[in-house]
């Protein structure tokens, strides 16, 4: 699956079968669901959930505690817009 696709699975009522829990994270806040994106993100215990956790952080406009979770994401603190940050973070999963 590549960006367009998983962009476009926004329309469907869950997420796209077979992708990460980070992957269905992103998804639920691009849906406007932060809790259910934050549930996924705190039970996805390793870098990724960690990456996603951050950018959550940020949705939420609490910086240091997004900075504690890209530390354990072994991540720069973002910078960029918070769109930005989703494509950058939703390519990567999508790739890996």
């Amino acid at each position: 699956m590549d960006l367009t696709a998983f962009r476009d699975s926004l329309k469907d009522s869950t997420p796209p079968a077979g992708t990460s829990k980070g992957l269905q994270a992103l998804w639920q806040d691009a849906k406007g669901d932060w809790e259910a994106a934050h549930t996924l993100a705190q039970d996805t215990p390793d870098p990724e959930g960690a990456w996603v956790h951050a950018y959550l952080h940020r949705v939420e406009g609490d910086e240091s505690n997004a900075g504690y979770w890209y530390g354990r994401a072994e991540k720069p603190h973002c910078q960029t817009s918070l769109e930005e940050e989703w494509v950058e973070i939703a390519t990567a999963l999508l790739g890996a």
